[in-house]
């Protein structure tokens, strides 16, 4: 079979798999959805290796490698099935590690250390999903339950994963669409399935807050170390020729990009922000951790992190205050708009280009566009973006610069009207998930909307959304813990389904 059909058939898998993980309500249909997605996953990666790879695979070396990842995972997944509530911690610590490893056939042993400032993928959020995975299949077939995820979320966002899966059907650049598949969709359709199916434990809202602010000081310190030393791990080549010949020296902590690595402290701030106003945790002693985040927020230098930090906090003042505190919320958000808006014609008229005030956002907005023109319906398949905005403006430039910087945009273009319509359902049907959190534990529903609302204004200028694991997983927290029996809670929500003017205004 040719690597295009092998490609096409794991699309057609992960398609299938998608629709069964995330609207079954019955362990056996989830089951196989969890099967298809495993066979979509290994379809697709068996048409990306390519048969020299294989066939280093196959020899007696690649073997014995082979047997040691097995035991691995069946040891990670014999642990997790004793324990099924340690995954979305879990995957928390693992979610922004990318080891610098580089893998392809040039290397004796198919892997070797990347150079130039290059990280890898996400292997330790992968190698704790083949363990989850083969977790709760196992707990499956004994017998074990697997809660369904609450309908307005799974409806249209299984759709919408089908058809990002079947995209690569029609996808103008199909390496870069299974590309995007193996690595990103049905990895985290996966991570959703598990996550959310499976109740959490009752101490999960402490432990992932613990966990997301330990990880995040961990990343913080490491900038501003970088900041004194002038010192990076990772970095793009671009950044190292603008850090050499500008006055700002920007850190990338454990990250290739400073934006990268200030969205990950602007989630760990929601998150101390939130315990602070839900007064879980006092001002003096979330003080220091704030101020640490922040510090090294700042030597990111990176304009979009702190926009979305600003909507991240408001989002929590709004949620949580009085009629006066949402009014001081809403004119400071109309005087950052000001400020930022008076400042960039201010630029323009001392004769900046707009492309270079924003920088090149709305260039690479425009570009996108009219990608997005050439299939309004159903866009021109997944991650096919940036090729055909490079076609469309008959330029030598490298691809990459074409990239879309504005996550809407990006899933109109690719996905066209449909996909972006399924894409706005998805949204609100995560509003309405976070707004029955709300009743069983206001915190950590404040905290989660906090967090993906920022993450949602920092893909506006940097994109990632989708292909943010966080994102996914932020989506499943919720889901789990809905997933434990709440009687007082049910109850609840029955009043209010009843008398629904009573939640005007709140989440």
């Amino acid at each position: 079979m040719e690597h295009g059909a092998l490609a096409e058939l794991g699309a057609a898998l992960g398609a299938a798999g998608c629709l069964l993980a995330l609207l079954a309500y019955d362990r056996k249909p989830t089951l196989a959805g969890l099967v298809a997605l495993a066979a979509g996953e290994a379809a697709l990666g068996l048409a990306l290796l390519g048969s020299s790879t294989i066939e280093r695979l196959a020899s007696p070396l690649g073997a014995v490698a082979a047997a040691f990842g097995l035991l691995t995972v069946a040891a990670g997944a014999f642990l997790l099935s004793r324990k099924p509530a340690l995954v979305a911690p879990l995957a928390l610590v693992a979610a922004p590690l990318r080891p610098p490893l580089d893998f392809g056939p040039d290397h004796p042993l198919l892997v070797a250390v990347a150079r130039d400032g290059r990280i890898g993928r996400l292997l330790p959020l992968y190698l704790l999903l083949a363990c989850a995975a083969l977790a709760f299949a196992w707990r499956l077939t004994r017998g074990g339950e697997a809660p369904p995820l609450p309908r307005p979320l799974a409806r249209p966002l299984a759709v919408f994963t089908a058809l990002v899966c079947l995209s690569l059907f029609w996808a103008a650049d199909p390496e870069a669409a299974a590309n995007h598949l193996a690595f990103f969709t049905i990895p985290f359709a996966t991570l959703l399935c598990i996550v959310g199916r499976t109740p959490a434990a009752r101490s999960l809202p402490k432990t992932a807050a613990i966990v997301a602010v330990a990880a995040t000081g961990v990343f913080a310190a490491i900038g501003i170390w970088q900041f004194a030393t002038h010192r990076l791990f990772f970095y793009a080549p671009n950044l190292a020729l603008s850090n050499a010949n500008t006055d700002l020296f920007r850190v990338t902590s454990l990250f290739g990009d400073p934006s990268l690595y200030g969205r990950h402290l602007v989630l760990g701030l929601c998150v101390l922000l939130t315990a602070v106003a839900c007064a879980r945790l006092s001002a003096l002693r979330a003080l220091p951790l704030v101020a640490l985040l922040w510090v090294g927020l700042l030597f990111s230098f990176s304009q979009t992190s702190m926009v979305s930090l600003l909507v991240g906090t408001l989002v929590i003042a709004v949620l949580l205050g009085g009629r006066r505190l949402r009014l001081a919320a809403a004119a400071i958000a109309l005087a950052a708009v000001l400020v930022a808006s008076s400042y960039a014609a201010f630029q323009v008229a001392n004769g900046e280009s707009v492309d270079r005030v924003s920088s090149d956002r709305l260039g690479r907005l425009e570009r996108t566009l009219d990608a997005a023109a050439e299939r309004p319906l159903v866009g021109v398949g997944i991650a096919s973006q940036p090729r055909v905005s490079k076609r469309l403006a008959h330029s030598d430039r490298p691809t990459a610069s074409f990239a879309s910087h504005t996550a809407p945009a990006a899933v109109l273009a690719e996905l066209g009207v449909v996909g972006l319509a399924l894409f706005i359902a998805a949204c609100a049907g995560v509003w309405r998930t976070l707004r029955r959190l709300r009743l069983r534990h206001e915190p950590l529903a404040i905290g989660v909307a906090s967090c993906l609302v920022a993450l949602f204004v920092h893909s506006l200028g940097y994109s990632n959304l989708i292909e943010d694991p966080l994102t996914w997983l932020l989506v499943a927290i919720p889901c789990s813990w809905l997933a434990l029996p709440d009687r007082e809670a049910r109850r609840r929500e029955r009043e209010l389904r009843r008398r629904p003017t009573v939640v005007g205004g709140r989440l």
